[in-house]
């Protein structure tokens, strides 16, 4: 994969990443696509996978939880544990 198309990966918002990753996912479950080509598409999808990953895991860090003190007025905000 090119220097290009790992910049224009990056570029992507999280949902037109996962669409194109699902768009490369059925390409290459049709199994009509040659073997240099599956090669190529595959390493573009991998790019687009770690891409998600890494945008799901900004995301994650930037979620917090809202505390409220007892007269339910927000206190502070603590890490949000979504396990």
């Amino acid at each position: 994969m090119t220097q290009e198309a790992r910049e224009d990966v990056a570029a992507l918002s999280f949902e037109d990443a996962l669409k194109r990753l699902e768009a490369i996912v059925a390409q290459l479950e049709s199994g009509d696509v040659p073997l240099e080509k599956s090669i190529e598409l595959y390493a573009q999808g991998d790019a687009l996978r770690a891409q998600c990953e890494e945008r799901l895991k900004s995301a994650q860090a930037r979620i917090e939880k809202i505390s409220l003190g007892s007269d339910g007025r927000p206190q502070g905000v603590q890490p949000f544990d979504a396990g």
